[in-house]
């Protein structure tokens, strides 16, 4: 299931959540649901908005040990990837 990174506008927490690509979270409430935490004193109506970081799927298995990619230029990709 892809991974997807979001920032909530009150707060300025970012928070790293698995969900399907048709769903889009858009309150704290939802995010901290969909994290499995708990809201804290952040209203849970407060907005979040989705980085845009791609959504990258990962297994709890590769994610442990996963490496981003180098570019064979030495210089920077247009997908961000370089390390």
């Amino acid at each position: 299931m892809p991974t997807y990174d979001y920032r909530c506008t009150a707060n300025d927490r970012v928070v790293e959540v698995n969900h399907r690509m048709s769903e889009n979270l858009t309150t704290w409430g939802e995010l901290c649901a969909c994290a499995g935490m708990e809201a804290g004193d952040t209203p849970p109506d407060s907005p979040v908005v989705r980085l845009a970081t791609g959504g990258n799927i990962l297994s709890s298995s590769s994610s442990a040990s996963m490496e981003l990619p180098a570019c064979a230029t030495g210089s920077c990709c247009a997908g961000g990837m370089c390390g």
